[in-house]
């Protein structure tokens, strides 16, 4: 497979790029997004069979699985980076590595039910703390130690709103791609 095949199939609404302007409606939207991933992603995952969850997404990709306990591994700890970054000043975030955790027994053999149900108050609880902050906390911000980097409260917004999307089109496309349809 060409590079920019699977660069498409790696990424099928593009890379994440930070806004150059937050406006409230930006932000209203994104927390939308993420308010709304939970039913969209079990929309799209619930009729599928345990031969259709093992498929990779991508040659070399996780399987639609692991896609799915991801989404929780990591919205996970954006909720946890989120708390912090209110609760303390300028944090240093606890790196983790997903692609282990990607790997992990519960990710590649656990049923997908518990984590939907998990993402569903999960995202609840995300969208609530997130509506509830003012200007000033949106530019609240925490350190990634891996970019070394500071990231602000509203551009992490804006980022998981691209990493609903992201994960919820490897899904679509691959069903698409295979003709699986919803039952």
């Amino acid at each position: 497979m060409e590079n920019s095949a699977l660069e498409k199939l790696r990424y099928p609404i593009g890379t994440f790029e930070a806004p150059k302007n937050y406006t409230p409606q930006l932000l209203a939207k994104a927390i939308q997004t993420i308010a709304d991933f939970p039913k969209k992603l079990k929309a799209e995952v619930q009729h599928l069979s345990n031969e259709q969850l093992e498929t990779p997404y991508r040659p070399g990709g996780w399987t639609v699985r692991q896609v799915i306990h991801h989404c929780a591994d990591s919205h996970m700890n954006c909720f946890i980076r989120l708390k912090w970054t209110m609760t303390e000043n300028n944090p240093t975030i606890k790196f983790y590595y997903e692609n282990l955790w990607g790997e992990g027994t519960d990710n590649k053999t656990m049923p997908i039910e518990p984590t939907l149900q998990f993402l569903e108050g999960l995202h609840f609880r995300l969208a609530f703390v997130m509506k509830s902050l003012s200007e000033d906390d949106l530019k609240m911000a925490y350190i990634h130690p891996e970019h070394n980097k500071e990231f602000e409260l509203r551009e992490m917004i804006c980022l998981y709103e691209w990493h609903c999307n992201h994960h919820l089109a490897h899904i679509t496309e691959l069903k698409k791609r295979e003709g699986w349809a919803r039952a």
